[in-house]
C-alpha cells in the first residue's frame, strides 16, 4: 500500500520541478520532502528520481505512478464531497483565494451572505493572484480560488482541477475626464504616443494589454507599473497615463475617469477553481451560490457607475447569467 501523502508529494514534484518548490508549497523542509520520496521509492521498489544536473527529474516509472496518483487523489476528493453531502448540516472551513478586485468588490458581499445563511461555514480569505492561487488549490492550501484569464493568455488546464465560469468582465480604456479626447468614438490608435500604466512585466494582464496595443499598430510606452488597479485608476484620473480598467472595480466606487469600451472581446474571464472531485462538496456549492448572489448585486451597481461616466449605451459585460 502506497502512502497517500507521499503520492501527493510526488505529484507536486511533477508539477513544480524542484524539491525546494514542493517544500515551500507544502510547508515542509527540503530534507523532509527528500526523505518522504525516498520512503516512497522503497514502497514502490523502483527508482523514482534521477539526477538532472543540480536538479532531479522523475523516472518513467515515477510518471506512471503520478498518472495513477491523480486518479486516486481525485477520487478521494470526490469521496469527501459525497460524505459531506450526506450530512444534514452544511458546515466546515472554506479557504478561499481571490485576486484584488474580486476580494474588494465581490467577496465581502458573498461572505456576508454565506455567514448569515450558513452559520456553520467559516470562510478564510487570502488575496492572491492566479499564479499563486491555483498551485495553492492543488497543494491544499486553498479549497477554492477565484481567478482571472485574458484573451490569448488562457489558464493552464489540469485534470487535477475543476473550473466554473462566473462572468466576463469588460476591460475599458481609462482616460482623464479633462483630456479633450475623452469622448465617444475613440480608436486605440489615437493613443500610440501616450504614456501607459500597466501591470508588471510577465503577468498575463500585462501580456494581454501589450498585445492589444500591438494589434492596434503601436508599442505602448509603459511609463508606470503596478499590480494595483486602483493605482492605475488614480494615474489615469490625473492625466499621467492611460490604463485598461475592469468593470468590477466600479461595484462600490464611482469612476474618476472617462471609460471607453473600444471593441468587443476586450474582457477578462473570471472563474472559480477547485480540486477535481470537490465541486460537489456542499460547502463549495453553497459558496458558489453566495458568489452568484453577490455578482447580481455587483452588476447593478457597476451599471449605475458606468452610466454616470459613459452613458447607458456603453454598458457593462459583467453578467452572471452568461
Amino acid at each position: 500500500m502506497y502512502d497517500l501523502r507521499r503520492l501527493q508529494i510526488l505529484r507536486e514534484l511533477h508539477r513544480r520541478g524542484t524539491l525546494s518548490a514542493v517544500a515551500a508549497a507544502l510547508s515542509y523542509s527540503t530534507s523532509a520532502i527528500s526523505q518522504q520520496l525516498s520512503q516512497l521509492e522503497s514502497e514502490v521498489g523502483v527508482p523514482l528520481l534521477e539526477p538532472d544536473g543540480r536538479r532531479v527529474r522523475l523516472t518513467a516509472q515515477a510518471r506512471i505512478l503520478v498518472a495513477h496518483a491523480e486518479t486516486i487523489l481525485n477520487q478521494l476528493e470526490k469521496a469527501r464531497s459525497d460524505i459531506a453531502a450526506s450530512m444534514d448540516v452544511v458546515s466546515g472551513a472554506l479557504r478561499v483565494a481571490g485576486f484584488q478586485t474580486a476580494a474588494l468588490n465581490l467577496l465581502p458581499e458573498a461572505i456576508a451572505w454565506i455567514t448569515r445563511t450558513y452559520p456553520g461555514i467559516e470562510v478564510l480569505l487570502t488575496q492572491a493572484e492566479p499564479d499563486e492561487a491555483i498551485p495553492g488549490v492543488l497543494a491544499r492550501e486553498f479549497d477554492l480560488a477565484i481567478v482571472e484569464s485574458f484573451p490569448g493568455q488562457p489558464l493552464v488546464q489540469s485534470g487535477a482541477t475543476e473550473r466554473h465560469l462566473l462572468f466576463e468582465d469588460a476591460m475599458r480604456l481609462g482616460i482623464s475626464v479633462s483630456d479633450p479626447r475623452a469622448r465617444r468614438g475613440l480608436l486605440l490608435e489615437q493613443f500610440a504616443r501616450d504614456p501607459w500604466i500597466m501591470e508588471p512585466t510577465g503577468t498575463p494582464a500585462r501580456e494581454w494589454a501589450v498585445d492589444v496595443c500591438r494589434k492596434a499598430g503601436f508599442e505602448p510606452r509603459v511609463q508606470y507599473e503596478s499590480p494595483d488597479m486602483f493605482v492605475h485608476q488614480r494615474f489615469a484620473s490625473q492625466g499621467l497615463a492611460l490604463a485598461f480598467l475592469p468593470d468590477l472595480m466600479w461595484a462600490n466606487t464611482t469612476p474618476g475617469v472617462a471609460l471607453h469600451l473600444l471593441r468587443p472581446g476586450m474582457a477578462r474571464t473570471v472563474y472559480t477553481v477547485v480540486r477535481s472531485g470537490a465541486g460537489g462538496h456542499p460547502v463549495i456549492r453553497a459558496f458558489h451560490d453566495a458568489l452568484m448572489i453577490a455578482l447580481k448585486g455587483a452588476t447593478s451597481t457597476v451599471l449605475r457607475s458606468l452610466e454616470s461616466v459613459a452613458g447607458p449605451a456603453d454598458h457593462s459585460n459583467l453578467d452572471p447569467d452568461r
